[in-house]
């Protein structure tokens, strides 16, 4: 529990924003285990007691770094228009939100946890709705809609987004020669109990991490928008 804010406790020198921003650097260097009050108090140049000031726990911090960080997201996706192609708009959504997660994997598991702290996830959501509401599915629909590409981006950025093997981490490996050495094991398994891994391992062997991700977006795309076209 945190401590009572009295007006016997000793002054502090931090802000909320500075408070967020020490926990949202901590967090993209280290990810949520190298966040604690110790570590970002000594960052701060404080007490652990003073972060109290400003919240209540950890939870309530990384609800607030998230929120933070989709505020960049709103700020990137502002300029679309309402009488933009809502696909288009989108996409454009979903891209701004993939490449912020992917920046920053931590984000993906605090997204919309918390939508009373969260003010900028719930913006960002009612945002891709009112594109979404554009192409007059119905209720269900524009829910389903809005979660598959929701999860859709959310699962792939945090994916792709993992800490590399320690040997590509440490330079021991180039990461195209991991990638590399893996498709040499599928190509070495049986093809009659791995068809489907043979049929594309050329491809896996030389695929951009973004273009898969693209690739997948659009398959979502088409559908909502065929569904759209469904109701015409």
């Amino acid at each position: 529990m945190a401590p009572e804010r009295q007006g016997t406790r000793r002054r502090v020198t931090h802000s909320l924003d500075t408070v967020i921003e020490a926990a949202v650097g901590l967090l993209d260097e280290s990810g949520e285990s190298a966040l604690t009050f110790r570590a970002l108090a000594a960052r701060l140049g404080g007490g652990v007691g003073s972060i109290y000031w400003y919240v209540s726990n950890k939870d309530e911090l990384l609800d607030r770094a998230t929120d933070h960080v989709l505020q960049g997201v709103l700020a990137d996706t502002e300029s679309l228009t309402a009488d933009g192609d809502p696909i288009d708009n989108i996409r454009s959504l979903a891209d701004a939100l993939f490449a912020t997660i992917a920046e920053r994997p931590w984000l993906a598991a605090y997204f919309m946890r918390n939508t009373t702290i969260q003010a900028n996830g719930l913006v960002f959501y009612e945002r891709l709705g009112e594109q979404v509401m554009r192409l007059d599915l119905s209720p269900r629909q524009s829910f389903h809609a809005v979660s598959a590409v929701l999860g859709y981006v959310i699962g792939v950025a945090a994916d792709l987004g993992q800490e590399p093997p320690s040997e590509v981490l440490d330079g021991t490996v180039a990461a195209e020669t991991y990638l590399h050495g893996i498709a040499d094991q599928w190509r070495a398994l049986d093809p009659e109990q791995f068809p489907f891994m043979h049929h594309i391992v050329d491809e896996f062997d030389s695929h951009e991490d973004i273009d898969q991700f693209r690739a997948g977006l659009e398959l979502l795309l088409n559908g909502i928008r065929l569904q759209a076209e469904a109701r015409r």
